[in-house]
């Protein structure tokens, strides 16, 4: 693991994966009947999402190849890298895997998602992120001072 860190990317990547879901939280509402009903700020919230995981995809691509830690063929592989190579938690792992998972439900099924299961969803999981930023500059933090 030698290279050079793109950190400022990365940073500007955690910051718009943060504005995003500053956006989510402020809009989301207490209960899923009200989240059912908000129309377009429903389907904005939707895509703030696919944009912080975009964003938590794209950090991973960068610390990977950064680290040229291995030639990923998926996402997947990319992180399997990141575990291996101590960059994240194991447990990490099924959580990105879970907001992939969330992220395609949002693309490519966008007329019926389950809005009350979305909700559900984003209540319980979005910290996630939150975790997945302490873990990416903790590691960032680790690489600076050698």
């Amino acid at each position: 693991m030698t290279g050079r860190i793109r950190d400022t990317a990365i940073c500007i990547k955690l910051q718009e994966m943060t504005e995003s879901l500053d956006m989510v939280k402020e809009h989301l509402p207490d209960s899923a009947d009200s989240f059912g009903r908000l129309g377009i700020v429903k389907d904005g919230i939707y895509k703030r999402i696919e944009y912080a995981v975009e964003n938590v995809f794209d950090i991973c691509a960068i610390l990977n190849a950064d680290l040229h830690i291995g030639i990923p063929g998926t996402d997947e592989d990319i992180l399997e890298n990141l575990v291996r190579h101590g960059v994240l938690a194991p447990g990490m792992r099924q959580n990105l895997k879970a907001m992939k998972g969330f992220r395609n439900i949002v693309v490519h099924r966008y007329g019926a998602i389950d809005d009350a299961l979305a909700f559900s969803i984003l209540k319980e999981h979005i910290d996630d992120f939150s975790l997945f930023r302490q873990e990416v500059e903790r590691f960032l933090q680790s690489m600076s001072g050698r």
